[in-house]
C-alpha cells in the first residue's frame, strides 16, 4: 500500500508556501554570502589586499616597450575606479627607463571625455576628435606609481594610497 503524500488543502496555502520557501532560501543564501565576505575581510589592515590587489603586474618590460612602440600606448580600463582608465607609455630604447602613466582623459577635461589610442602612433583622439599626445593627458593621483622590477625585468603599477 502506497503512503499518500501530504498536500496543502487551501488555495491560499498552495500559493503562499512555495513563495515563502523561495524567499527563505534566498535570505539564507544572502546571509551565507555576507558571512563569507565578513570572514574574508575581518582584518582591516588586509582588506584591500584580500578583496583587490593594490599592484598590477603588467609583464615583461622589453615586450611591453615593443608593443607600445609598434601599436601605441596601452589603456588599462578602470584600475583606480570611477571609470579612471590608465594610459601606460614608454619612450626611448631602454626598456628599464622611460615609463610613465597618465589618466585616459585630457588634462583640460573631466573623465567623461575618454581618449582612444590612434593605433600604430603615440597619439590619442579625445571625445571632441582632438589629436592629443601623452603630454596633454591628465596626471595620475600621487599614490599611483609605475616602476621597473630590476630582478624580474617586468613593469608593475602600484595603486597604494
Amino acid at each position: 500500500m502506497a503512503v499518500r503524500q501530504p498536500r496543502l488543502k487551501s488555495t491560499f496555502a498552495r500559493a503562499v508556501v512555495p513563495v515563502a520557501a523561495g524567499i527563505g532560501f534566498f535570505a539564507l543564501l544572502a546571509a551565507l554570502l555576507w558571512g563569507a565576505a565578513a570572514l574574508i575581510s575581518r582584518n582591516t589592515d588586509q582588506v584591500t589586499n584580500n578583496l583587490s590587489p593594490t599592484t598590477q603586474e603588467l609583464g615583461n618590460a622589453e615586450n611591453l616597450a615593443e608593443v607600445i612602440r609598434t601599436d601605441g600606448p596601452i589603456i588599462l580600463n578602470d584600475l583606480i575606479g570611477d571609470d579612471d582608465h590608465l594610459v601606460v607609455t614608454h619612450q626611448g630604447d631602454d626598456p628599464t627607463r622611460g615609463w610613465a602613466i597618465f589618466l585616459a582623459h585630457p588634462g583640460d577635461r573631466d573623465l567623461s571625455c575618454q581618449v582612444e589610442v590612434v593605433r600604430g602612433t603615440q597619439t590619442f583622439l579625445d571625445c571632441d576628435g582632438r589629436t592629443l599626445t601623452v603630454d596633454d593627458l591628465a596626471l595620475v593621483p600621487d599614490y599611483a606609481k609605475l616602476f621597473y622590477n630590476e630582478g624580474e625585468g617586468s613593469i608593475t603599477i602600484s595603486l597604494r594610497p
